[in-house]
């Protein structure tokens, strides 16, 4: 690709927090890099929608003249709107994080950094979800020197229709191992509910939660990064059809329902 790629950023955390900051920083000098993000912290989304409320789009003033907008919705809604209404020209790659959790194993499901590209793939853009799975205080600047590579490497070698690449970087490491494609694992963050009483004295609750292990794949994301691995899943969402399930039962059922 002779001329910078253009590239779209988005995340779930917020246009304030650091990671989209540190995504952005990490390819300014290399990409066309315009930002549609949400307004307001959408973590646990996925690929949710604001129907119910009106949505603003605002621009937001960036370093270096970027042109930046804050969206009130989801990342899929920034993805969305960002290429109907705001974005000139189609984007050659969207981008999203840098997530602050990991976004490992099942945790995908859930996910608005993992719901913004693939809301991009399902408008035939390439999509990169990078995630780091310390929550607390991620290093970033150990993260940045991975980014564009794996940009680079996704524009040079394509990824198939309908797939994203899910990447994360391992915590508790002084350095990082190396980065490995994988497959996604199985753990995920199960609900430990925090209940509380409200001073009307009605109980409410916030979201809590625990990890559950699973017997991992040694190829997995969740085991890859435990030993300090940088792992890359490509998920695929083109296709949702259970094809064994539909060779296998297709007869039956549809013999099954005929006279009913």
């Amino acid at each position: 690709m002779s001329q910078k790629p253009k590239i779209l950023i988005t995340n779930d955390d917020g246009i304030t927090a650091d990671g989209i900051w540190h995504l952005w920083n990490a390819l300014k000098d290399k990409a066309d890099v315009s930002i549609v993000a949400p307004a307001f912290q959408k973590s646990g989304v996925g690929l949710g929608l604001t129907l119910h409320k009106p949505i603003t789009i605002n621009p937001v003033k960036w370093e270096n003249a970027t042109p930046a907008w804050k969206v009130t919705g989801t990342p899929a809604d920034c993805i969305r709107f960002g290429l109907r209404i705001v974005l000139k020209e189609k984007p050659d790659l969207i981008v999203s994080g840098i997530n602050q959790g990991s976004n490992a194993g099942r945790n995908v499901l859930y996910s608005g950094t993992i719901g913004g590209v693939i809301e991009g793939t399902l408008r035939s853009i390439p999509g990169i979800a990078f995630s780091s799975v310390e929550l607390n205080a991620p290093h970033y600047d150990r993260i940045e020197p991975y980014i564009y590579p794996l940009v680079q490497h996704i524009l040079q070698h394509p990824l198939s229709k309908g797939t994203i690449l899910n990447v994360n970087f391992p915590s508790q490491f002084e350095t990082f191992k190396g980065l490995k494609l994988a497959r996604q694992g199985k753990g995920l963050w199960v609900e430990e509910p925090d209940e509380r009483l409200h001073p009307d004295g009605e109980t409410y609750f916030w979201h809590g939660g625990t990890w559950e292990h699973h017997d991992e794949h040694e190829e997995s994301d969740v085991a890859l990064l435990s030993e300090g691995y940088i792992s890359a899943v490509p998920i695929h969402v083109d296709e949702l059809t259970d094809h064994r399930f539909f060779d296998e039962r297709k007869t039956h059922f549809d013999a099954h329902f005929e006279d009913k």
